[in-house]
């Protein structure tokens, strides 16, 4: 059982991973070997537990700590639960806690492109994300729908802040992701795909791009899907290293969905 502790200073030092570190402090070595991150809410923690991810410390609402007492018992006492009255949590942390509970862990072992690609048969493919909360969509969707892996691009904003953990409801530690390396994007990271069978697929407004139903595109039992940031979407290199675009039909004159919305849409096309 974590160990409870009353704290009344929120200058408190023991407080500073859940409020005063930036999430590239957290990536470090400031609070853990191999960083920490964030996770909010009670039920993001239990999926989180569930998959491994070794709690460090947490953080709880004094109103919600009899609530919280079986997420407690699942850690050991060496792990402190440090507790703030009500009023205070928002003040530290400078949001609205999500159901009264942050926890501090352990940041899982970096995979590398093959160890994530293990076994995969669909695969999302992510290029310059910038927005967390897009992330953490995308990834929900990859868990719910069937891709059994994620591979970004370098400067693709982290799976595991906090804001993207809790989008995803703690999916980004269901599903096995990688971050290619800079000297690999993209035509190193797609030709490893490639190697293991798989037809790369950009989503993307391309002449000649295939419609998302398109009975050809499920003929290749390996599939990659290729989703691009949120304002230039994939980049010349990437999409002339994919095998062909694809686009969701679509009417009214609109021409795309956010990059939560369309991953979701054609994940449930090619990969469930």
């Amino acid at each position: 059982m974590a160990r409870v502790v009353r704290v009344e200073d929120l200058g408190d030092e023991r407080l500073d991973v859940f409020a005063r570190l930036t999430n590239n402090q957290l990536r470090g070595d400031l609070v853990s070997d191999g960083g920490a991150l964030v996770a909010e809410s009670r039920m993001v923690v239990e999926v989180a537990l569930d998959e491994g991810v070794e709690p460090l410390a947490f953080l709880v609402d004094e109103r919600d700590l009899d609530s919280s007492a079986g997420l407690l018992a699942r850690a050991g006492d060496d792990v402190c639960a440090y507790v703030l009255p009500h009023e205070q949590i928002e003040r530290l942390t400078g949001f609205r806690l999500t159901r009264g509970l942050l926890c501090a862990m352990r940041r899982p072992r970096r995979l590398s492109l093959g160890e994530a690609l293990e076994g995969a048969r669909h695969v999302a493919v992510v290029e310059d994300l910038v927005d967390v909360s897009n992330v953490g969509a995308l990834f929900r969707n990859a868990a719910a729908l069937g891709a059994d892996a994620v591979v970004l691009s370098p400067r693709c904003a982290d799976p595991l802040s906090r804001r993207s953990i809790r989008v995803s409801m703690g999916c980004v530690f269901k599903v096995p992701w990688a971050r290619a390396e800079a000297s690999e994007w993209p035509e190193g990271a797609l030709s490893a795909l490639r190697e293991r069978g798989f037809a790369c697929y950009a989503l993307a407004l391309e002449p000649g791009a295939a419609a998302l139903d398109d009975p050809a595109l499920v003929v290749p039992e390996r599939r990659a899907l290729l989703f691009g940031s949120e304002g230039c979407g994939l980049s010349r290199a990437a999409l002339d290293a994919c095998d062909r675009s694809v686009i969701i039909p679509m009417s009214r004159g609109v021409d795309s969905l956010n990059v939560a919305a369309s991953s979701a849409v054609a994940f449930w096309q090619l990969f469930s």
